[in-house]
């Protein structure tokens, strides 16, 4: 009974063995690839799929999700005979599992020697300059070119990015230094355009400040003008309206001498006219003619007081009187000049009397005042 059992069981754990290994679970996004007898039979999609034990194996198993590789900095030179370091990344995913596993021996090592070798073709032909700066080229170029190459690999290229590019330290202190240069003539050239542009509005506004200076000035100069002709004209009313006689004119006159010698540089004092012709006018006025002197006479009518004014010297060519002949024992017939005191004299009463007149003056007038 016992020998009976043990074929049994023997035979049960060998259904179990061949149950458990016919049944293969692909997980989500996973591809088993099956071979038979050492051929490619199929390739397991995600789920329960069942395969026949001690005939079947699976060979790979591959992740079709889209994959990144990154591989080391390269040396490459420029077309300008410089050597510069990239480093790429690069982004593939498995599309045909079978062709993945069979069309190529290590995808990842082909991906990343092609990479290289056309990296090196498109930086050949591009200078250390236009290889900083042509970035998004490169990366077209790159990935036109592996998606050629790999599409028969079962691989598609999604994109390639240059993660750096490291030029030689000596470039990259030629390359810092005219940076450096560049910023400090752009800072010249906007200081320079904001001086301009402030001495240009500088002299604006002077301009403007000028112009409306020369405005009010005339403006100022006009009104002033208009009020002094005003005044004049006023002042001139005034004095014919109220008929000033000759000892107001003469007051006034005696008033404004002083105020021609007033100011601490005045060291020269101009008197308008001859000082004797002044007192002259003055002491008319007053009625005083002591101070006068005559006209002067001929002989013959100097001591006529009927003489006719015709019977006067005749008037030489220059328009003043002919002086008289004289003879032995006749007298000139010109008044003793008055001396210095007297005539200071004669012009401070004469002063006084003119003020007091004129303060009677401008009491009777109609207007209240006279003034020149």
């Amino acid at each position: 009974m016992e020998w009976v059992l043990v074929p049994i069981i023997i035979a049960a754990i060998l259904v179990a063995f061949l149950v458990v290994g016919s049944v293969r679970v692909v997980p989500q996004a996973r591809r088993y690839i099956i071979e038979r007898f050492g051929r490619y039979r199929a390739t397991l999609q995600p789920g329960l799929n069942f395969i026949v034990p001690l005939v079947d194996r699976v060979n790979s198993r591959l992740d079709i999700r889209e994959q990144v590789f990154t591989s080391p900095p390269q040396p490459v030179i420029t077309e300008d005979n410089l050597v510069v370091n990239i480093d790429t990344v690069l982004y593939y995913q498995i599309t045909e599992p079978r062709a993945a596993v069979y069309e190529v021996a290590n995808y990842l090592q082909a991906i990343d020697q092609l990479t290289v070798t056309t990296l090196r073709n498109v930086i050949g032909s591009m200078d250390l300059e236009r290889t900083l700066t042509s970035r998004e080229e490169i990366n077209a170029q790159l990935r036109t070119v592996l998606d050629d190459a790999t599409g028969k690999w079962g691989i598609r290229v999604n994109r390639v990015e240059i993660k750096a590019i490291d030029p030689p330290p000596t470039i990259k202190e030629a390359m810092e230094k005219q940076m450096r240069a560049e910023r400090d003539k752009r800072a010249a050239i906007l200081h320079a355009e904001g001086e301009r542009q402030s001495k240009i509005l500088t002299a604006e506004g002077t301009r403007q400040q000028s112009i409306l200076e020369a405005q009010g000035d005339q403006q100022a100069a006009i009104l002033r003008a208009d009020g002094e002709a005003k005044a004049i004209d006023l002042v001139f009313q005034a004095v014919h309206r109220n008929d000033a006689d000759p000892k107001v004119l003469a007051y006034k006159y005696l008033e404004v001498l002083p105020q021609l010698a007033e100011g601490d540089n005045n060291t020269l004092w101009v008197i308008p006219g001859e000082l004797t012709k002044a007192i002259q006018t003055v002491t008319e006025a007053f009625g005083d003619r002591s101070l006068a002197v005559p006209r002067p006479q001929n002989v013959e009518t100097a001591g006529r007081p009927d003489a006719e004014p015709g019977e006067q010297g005749e008037q030489n060519d220059a328009g003043e009187g002919a002086p008289p002949a004289l003879t032995a024992g006749a007298q000139p017939a010109y008044d003793v000049a008055p001396s210095a005191e007297r005539v200071a004299e004669m012009a401070r009463a004469a002063v006084d009397d003119a003020r007091a007149e004129a303060a009677a003056a401008e009491r009777e007038a109609p207007g209240g005042s006279v003034g020149l």
